[in-house]
């Protein structure tokens, strides 16, 4: 049977929970088994516009992978084909490659392809008191076989990470600098650069890692995603796009100041510079314009509004500024056209986005791969004649590992203007990444 509108409406098969976080662990614990699955959470973030929850997608019915050139294309015909059924799934950065007509060479040893659906045997969908089973019938044994499982996640391999980076600070310095010139000379506004952080021979196990990583930097938007060998480790704090009925809303995150959680009058002053800070407001505007222009080609003219500007919001390692933007769709808008529309977000590439990306493949080392990508899900949608809902993050604040060649990468960067000072652009960079670097050394 396809999991799809009918499953969601008739088949799912509701049970008990009593204790939400050893249920999540036990979840953990199940899901990993499968050779492809799809693990999102909120940690329990409280907000106005509700994101994953806790949804699990478990093993593939059936998939679709892609590289850039007919992407699009070939998920738009997968879809067509199954239009009732939930799918999971990414799309990688260079999918800029299609959307754009640009091109990538750099080195990319994760393997992540450009594009990747499926539409799942199992979904979970866990709340505080109660978790809904969606399959093909056998939902009591699926719940034992949960309930079955340990609430404790333990470590099954030996952890050997010898961290690289592949810029030095006198490089990343000398890059930032030569960014700036482009800016001067008015090739483009704001240009979001990132450094990758690798190790070779890494033997790591992705459940224990992605465990440590959520508990220490627990995010709205976290996922933990396996296809076959490939891993992402994902402990993210910003939404890409989501659409619900006819809403349209982006959530784009410019402006990072660490936090004091010893002293918190200092903490809170560290909150305040950020929202004073000309240099980060100014930024977070650039790329509020960007998202706005990139939703206004997709929606009923007059209904693009910038919901809140420059929001405040307080992550177990940083003060973040985040703004909302939201639109209406016009009926019968394909699902589709807005991820064409708006990808790669603006709040990972710059302004103005094509531009930006060419100089990103310039002076950038690493192909970007899943990374500041999107991870997330469609599904049919709960308004009338409103055809398909879906919600994905921005993959940053994320480890990847390819279990088969043991190479371990993740990235990270900021968005760079002309008020930017390359010393604080180098500390923030590396400030982003310190959340994964605690869990592997």
């Amino acid at each position: 049977m396809e999991v799809g509108k009918t499953a969601l409406l008739k088949k799912a098969i509701s049970f008990p929970v009593n204790n939400f976080t050893d249920f999540r662990l036990k979840m953990l614990n199940w899901v990993n088994r499968f050779n492809i699955f799809c693990f999102l959470d909120d940690r329990e973030y409280q907000s106005a516009d509700p994101s994953f929850q806790c949804l699990v997608a478990a093993g593939s019915k059936k998939n679709i992978e892609r590289q850039a050139g007919q992407a699009f294309e070939g998920l738009q015909a997968f879809h067509d084909e199954h239009p009732n059924a939930w799918m999971f799934g990414h799309f990688g950065y260079d999918l800029k490659n299609e959307t754009e007509n640009l091109q990538s060479v750099h080195e990319d040893r994760v393997g992540f392809s450009d594009l990747h659906f499926f539409i799942p045997e199992i979904i979970l969908q866990l709340d505080k008191t109660s978790i809904q089973i969606f399959s093909a019938g056998n939902e009591n044994e699926i719940y034992e076989s949960i309930l079955s499982c340990s609430r404790f996640i333990e470590k099954s391999a030996n952890t050997c990470v010898q961290v690289q980076q592949r810029f030095s600070k006198k490089d990343y310095l000398k890059t930032i600098e030569q960014i700036r010139g482009h800016i001067l000379r008015g090739d483009c506004y704001e240009l979001n650069f990132c450094q990758e952080f690798f190790a070779e021979e890494a033997v790591i196990d992705p459940l224990y890692t992605f465990h440590r990583l959520s508990e220490i930097s627990p995010n709205p938007f976290s996922a933990f995603y396996k296809l076959g060998e490939r891993y992402c480790l994902c402990a993210s704090p910003e939404r890409y796009l989501k659409k619900s009925g006819d809403q349209l809303i982006s959530q784009p995150i410019k402006g990072t100041a660490k936090r004091d959680l010893v002293d918190p009058a200092h903490d809170e002053q560290l909150k305040q510079n950020l929202l004073q800070s000309i240099k980060e407001r100014s930024e977070n505007v650039m790329i509020v314009d960007l998202v706005r222009n990139d939703l206004s080609k997709i929606c009923t003219p007059g209904t693009v509004k910038v919901d809140e500007l420059f929001g405040l919001y307080s992550f177990p390692q940083v003060h973040q500024m985040i703004s909302t933007v939201s639109g209406k769709l016009p009926i019968d808008t394909h699902w589709l056209e807005c991820i064409k529309a708006t990808f790669p977000m603006g709040s990972m590439t710059g302004a103005p986005k094509k531009r930006v990306m060419e100089l990103i493949e310039e002076y950038e080392r690493t192909k970007r791969g899943l990374f500041s990508g999107a991870i997330g899900y469609l599904k049919p949608s709960s308004t009338e004649n409103a055809g398909i809902d879906f919600d994905f993050n921005v993959v940053i604040r994320s480890l990847f590992y390819n279990a088969h060649s043991k190479y371990l990468s993740y990235q990270t960067g900021g968005g760079i203007t002309f008020n930017s000072d390359a010393e604080r652009e180098y500390e923030e960079s590396m400030l982003k990444g310190e959340a994964i670097k605690s869990i592997l050394t």
